[in-house]
């Protein structure tokens, strides 16, 4: 039952969050920072309660270690929020971060020596093929509909391959964080819950730098149109209802993935989260209309069949099927 609660809250949390994220940077593209800030604040709060009991917990793993994990997410979480600024399409976005199984190997056999089966590399030859179809197609939409003068779409271009840029660097970067994490957890045991509860309240007073841009945004969605809420019967500008709804499904989200890293292997999680980015794609493309051509339903596909590929999927579904077959001969 803990298995299926879980799953039901990967799949609820994650997906709605993802059109709460769309309807904010649909309106408002650079407001990523106001967004992280408020996912950040509230799931230090709540973890400030619920887990380190108002500071009086003392932390299993060292704070100096603490401060360098969370140095590496807060700057993989507001890179990868502030790329949608930079004429990233939220379909584009989400493929691209599905590459992260690439740069966790890569890191992986450069710091940890690691060394990986046929598959695996045959899988991430494929993920890397899908996003780069879907990203050359992106490319090439993003042409299309510039300007036709010639320093509006040198302008508009250079801004995409800022943004892809950003989406690589917070990749690599997330994939060294996953490392040192694995070998924190190797070290003192597993924590992910206080994890989760640091990893959001040491980076809180780095927000300062971004204070301007928090504070202009909050204006912004404050004057934006107002709504009742049914409910309760109080009006309040959408802008902030679509936050507010934003950072609770964000909170859903990752404690769901918290109870299934708890409960399930490692390849179950990864499954899960997979299927989830794919359900999130399809919501992202039929409800927001985003552009979608054929050649994008290809690279998508392709890299998902990596990805089912790397965690080893089919072997495990194999697997069952003979154990099944031994019963069902047994009888």
């Amino acid at each position: 039952m803990n298995i299926l609660f879980a799953i039901s809250l990967v799949f609820l949390g994650c997906c709605s969050n993802v059109v709460f994220l769309e309807l904010l940077v649909r309106a408002f593209p650079g407001c990523g920072n106001i967004v992280t800030f408020a996912q950040f604040a509230f799931i230090a709060l709540e973890g400030l309660i619920f887990e380190s009991n108002f500071g009086r917990k003392k932390p299993a793993i060292p704070l100096r270690n603490y401060v360098i994990m969370v140095t590496m997410f807060f700057a993989v979480s507001v890179i990868n929020n502030y790329a949608l600024s930079f004429n990233i399409a939220m379909p584009l976005h989400m493929i691209f971060r599905s590459g992260s199984l690439i740069a966790n190997m890569i890191l992986g056999i450069i710091i940890l020596k690691k060394r990986y089966t046929i598959t695996k590399y045959i899988s991430i030859i494929l993920i890397s093929l899908g996003i780069c179809i879907c990203t050359i197609m992106s490319a090439q939409q993003l042409s299309s509909h510039t300007d036709s003068a010639e320093e509006e779409g040198l302008s508009t271009f250079v801004r995409w391959l800022v943004g892809i840029a950003m989406l690589t660097f917070a990749l690599l970067m997330s994939a060294r964080m996953g490392i040192f994490q694995e070998t924190l957890y190797k070290e003192y045991g597993k924590h992910s819950k206080e994890a989760l509860f640091y990893n959001h309240c040491l980076p809180l007073p780095g927000f300062l730098l971004l204070a301007t841009d928090i504070y202009n945004h909050a204006v912004l969605f404050s004057n934006s149109a107002p709504v009742e809420i049914p409910v309760i019967g109080i009006t309040a500008p959408v802008m902030w209802i679509y936050l507010i709804l934003n950072v609770i499904t964000q909170y859903v989200c990752i404690r769901g993935v918290f109870i299934l890293t708890t409960e399930c292997t490692s390849l179950t999680v990864t499954l899960v989260v997979t299927l989830r980015k794919f359900i999130s794609l399809i919501i992202s493309i039929i409800y927001f209309k985003n552009p979608f051509t054929a050649w994008h339903w290809v690279g998508t596909l392709v890299v998902f069949i990596g990805t089912l590929m790397y965690t080893e999927v089919w072997s495990s579904v194999r697997t069952l099927l003979r154990g099944d077959k031994k019963e069902v001969k047994k009888d």
